[in-house]
């Protein structure tokens, strides 16, 4: 999906209070976060030159970090105000938008309690994660499961919780696999590897209760479309035996957007009318041609 190495190009990006050439921003090897993953993240897209959602993932931002026991230096306002400037020094309409925080390098332990608090903000080109959507893309089953609530706060924006993530994909990837399904600890359905997942059949969408994994805000957007166009949505535990009995699948995330899957593993599905009415909404909505129902 990159072309050229994040780390060389043109560009500036926020940092700490001010931009900074892109290749000049740069933290110490002893950083926390590199060690121990006290980091939370955005991942955000700009349409037509404004960014979808903004504020909520700008208040998911500074939730993440009150989870992870740490405050953003900035307000939520602050916040909004940093991201569309930089979007608007990038000179891109269309873009992906990166707001992230990190405990810096003052401590090197597992405890850091008095390190500073880092917050970056970059904007880079990015298509479709997915090429060619409406084909639906092929996934596998995932060798990890997400973790119980009680052992990992599922519900910050983290990255440590996507290192199993990132092993996942991988290995799907080695086996001709675009993406894999991951179970929850419990053996539910819970979500691919870094997007929420939807299923239909007899003309109602079935999706995995949030409660171990990230209620998505492009998730909720897809249910609040789907609801708009008289579609039944049904939040319940799925387990890995219903998915024989689906016909549509689609999976949700700010950098997939909405993406039908034709196959997780042996079990296959055709993307339909369905799919595509929502992946044409969602698009009409995100360049504001229509306005979500409230």
């Amino acid at each position: 999906m990159a072309d050229q190495a994040y780390d060389d190009r043109d560009g500036y990006i926020w940092m700490d209070g001010q931009f900074v050439p892109w290749r000049d921003t740069k933290v110490h090897v002893l950083t926390h976060a590199m060690h121990y993953a006290s980091c939370v993240f955005e991942g955000e897209r700009a349409y037509g030159g404004v960014i979808y959602a903004s504020r909520r993932h700008s208040e998911r931002l500074a939730n993440s970090a009150k989870i992870m026991g740490f405050e953003l230096p900035v307000s939520v306002d602050e916040l909004e105000a940093i991201k569309a400037e930089t979007l608007a020094k990038s000179g891109l309409e269309n873009a992906y938008v990166r707001a992230f925080a990190w405990r810096g390098s003052e401590m090197m332990g597992v405890s850091a309690q008095s390190n500073s608090i880092h917050l970056a903000v970059a904007v880079w080109a990015w298509g479709d994660y997915f090429a060619d959507k409406m084909k639906g893309i092929r996934m596998t089953h995932a060798m990890y499961r997400r973790p119980d609530p009680l052992t990992a706060p599922c519900h910050a924006k983290a990255a440590g919780l996507y290192m199993i993530c990132t092993l996942s994909k991988h290995a799907a990837e080695n086996e001709g696999y675009a993406d894999a399904l991951m179970l929850d600890y419990r053996g539910q359905v819970a979500e691919a590897t870094g997007a929420n997942i939807f299923f239909m059949r007899d003309g109602a969408i079935h999706t995995p209760t949030p409660d171990c994994f990230l209620n998505g805000i492009t998730r909720q957007t897809a249910i609040k479309l789907a609801k708009a166009r008289q579609i039944e949505v049904v939040e319940r535990a799925i387990m890995p035996d219903e998915l024989s009995t689906f016909d549509e699948c689609f999976i949700t995330g700010s950098a997939a957007e909405i993406t039908p899957v034709a196959e997780i593993g042996e079990h296959t599905f055709k993307p339909g009318n369905m799919s595509e009415a929502l992946v044409n909404d969602y698009a009409d909505l995100v360049y504001r041609r229509i306005e979500l129902p409230e």
